[in-house]
């Protein structure tokens, strides 16, 4: 098993993709759009589609299924009114899971309920990609590795002859369907150059692409009408842009300039205190001059000292001359 990659540069095309499509959730108008977009990621061996085709809703998908090569696997409802889709692709995945045939999967889907099956194919070392329309909760798009919006591929044209019954019905996202909240774009951007820029705030659009990657996989540049992230970068006023050594660079405006002025004022302070230390040793070097006198002093006290103790020993020795006489 290959370890998990936690960004897929979009010009590698050597992963093997198992593209799984929710048709209930899902408009048979994307079908070439999200297959193109997947190929750019890898090589999609594995394309099915799920749903009830007796339903009369999944009808458009009828011609899309052979022109695009994707095989159709039908899923009954057991009760009325209760959708067995999502239990088929589920199983069918982590059947794909446990034979290794691929490294990474393709959910094309707005159901929430798949949630916890993007976890756990990413626990397992698996590359998940999430293709669903704008509707899609929060939820399902953070669990995977990358997640794009139908919208960003370009509105379908709709046919002239198509049943308003084709298209997903409204509840078939589940109960917490709903907008996911929208990405504030300042933080975000702020936060991943922050975080990958070296120690002068600059920052290359690669590792910034692959913080985003991780904090925000449902980020797109062209959900912002750019076609690629240097492109969006260099159009937000907070960012700065350089194209010095040959690569683009990227900082938060002011980023770099407080910690330049910092260096400059220590050595004022060194200066400072190295003319104030020899003040503070004068007094001590006079000191050994003072006791001077007192030296000279004691010297002198030895000296009379000494010769005193001379005449008293010359005394003794002339009395005993005297009383030999």
């Amino acid at each position: 098993m290959q370890p998990r990659l936690t960004f897929v540069d979009p010009n590698v095309s050597s992963d093997r993709i198992a593209v799984l499509i929710d048709a209930d959730n899902t408009s048979h108008r994307y079908a070439e759009a999200l297959l193109d977009e997947i190929a750019k990621y890898g090589n999609p061996t594995i394309k099915r589609a799920y749903g009830d085709w007796s339903s009369s809703h999944l009808s458009g998908w009828g011609n899309e299924l052979n022109a695009r090569a994707i095989r159709g696997m039908h899923q009954g409802a057991f009760t009325r009114g209760k959708n067995s889709t999502d239990s088929a692709l589920i199983i069918d995945a982590m059947d794909l899971l446990y034979a290794g045939n691929v490294e990474a999967f393709a959910l094309v889907t707005s159901d929430s309920d798949f949630t916890s099956l993007a976890l756990r194919l990413r626990e397992s070392g698996k590359v998940v990609y999430g293709l669903g329309g704008a509707k899609t909760p929060a939820s399902l798009q953070n669990a995977c590795d990358k997640f794009i919006r139908l919208e960003s591929l370009g509105e379908p044209e709709a046919e002239p002859d198509a049943d308003a019954s084709s298209e997903p019905s409204p509840d078939a996202a589940g109960p917490d369907a709903g907008h996911a909240p929208e990405i504030n774009l300042p933080s975000a951007l702020t936060k991943a150059v922050n975080a990958v820029a070296g120690d002068d705030g600059w920052a290359s659009p690669g590792p910034i692409g692959q913080h985003l990657s991780r904090t925000h996989p449902s980020l797109d540049p062209r959900n912002y009408d750019h076609r690629g992230l240097q492109s969006l970068l260099a159009a937000q006023p907070y960012l700065e842009t350089t194209s010095d050594g040959g690569g683009m660079q990227v900082r938060v405006k002011g980023k770099g300039q407080a910690p330049a002025k910092a260096p400059a004022k220590a050595p004022a302070k060194k200066q400072a205190r190295a003319k104030s230390e020899p003040k503070k040793t004068e007094p001590k070097a006079d000191a050994p001059k003072a006791d001077a006198p007192k030296v000279t002093a004691t010297r002198g006290a030895a000296k009379r000292a000494s010769s005193g103790r001379g005449a008293a020993t010359k005394a003794p020795s002339t009395e005993a001359a005297d009383q030999g006489a």
